[in-house]
């Protein structure tokens, strides 16, 4: 049965993840996000994460993929723009600069995480089945990310009001009085 609900749940992830990538209309791919993101959700019920399933259907299908269509319906999908025309000349130098950082950045994380797994043994979220209380994992899990990782949570929280006004710039549109010059 585990094998049969891990095989359903992989294909539902990689069906929605390649809808993401080839369905021509942004709305389409939004709904395939969050096929992939209840197959996810499917995984962790599967492995009696059900905090984990919770929060992933309620945080990322529910509130992230609706910020991804408003942002979608308020960028206006239906009028086609010349893809030839650079809008900010530098961005794409930008990008490939913050790419090789972030895949550095990546890298380094990995090499250093390897050592610390190998010795760290038996640290982590504490197995709720063998304790008294009951909800000991909930209680850890957010003392670690309201203490230790407050910096990648509120970074987190700035990064989404970040992309939230800078998409109502961009759909600002010049008065008609702006326009005649």
């Amino acid at each position: 049965m585990e094998l049969f609900v891990f095989v359903v749940s992989s294909l539902m992830i990689l069906a929605g993840a390649v809808g993401v990538i080839l369905r021509p209309n942004p709305v389409h791919a939004a709904m395939s996000l969050i096929l992939t993101l209840f197959g996810v959700a499917v995984l962790f019920v599967a492995m009696e994460a059900h905090f984990l399933a919770a929060v992933q259907v309620i945080v990322y299908a529910g509130a992230i993929v609706v910020l991804f269509l408003f942002v979608i319906m308020l960028l206006g999908v239906d009028r086609a723009e010349n893809l030839r025309i650079e809008p900010i000349p530098v961005q794409r130098p930008l990008a490939v600069i913050v790419a090789v950082g972030l895949v550095s950045t990546i890298g380094a994380a990995i090499i250093h995480s390897r050592d610390a797994v190998r010795s760290a043994s038996g640290v982590g979220l504490v197995d709720a089945v063998d304790t008294a209380d009951s909800d000991s994992n909930i209680r850890q899990l957010g003392r670690d990310l309201f203490s230790d990782h407050v910096f990648a949570f509120e970074l987190t929280s700035a990064l989404l009001v970040v992309a939230v006004v800078g998409t109502v710039l961009m759909l600002r549109r010049p008065s008609r009085t702006e326009r005649t010059p």
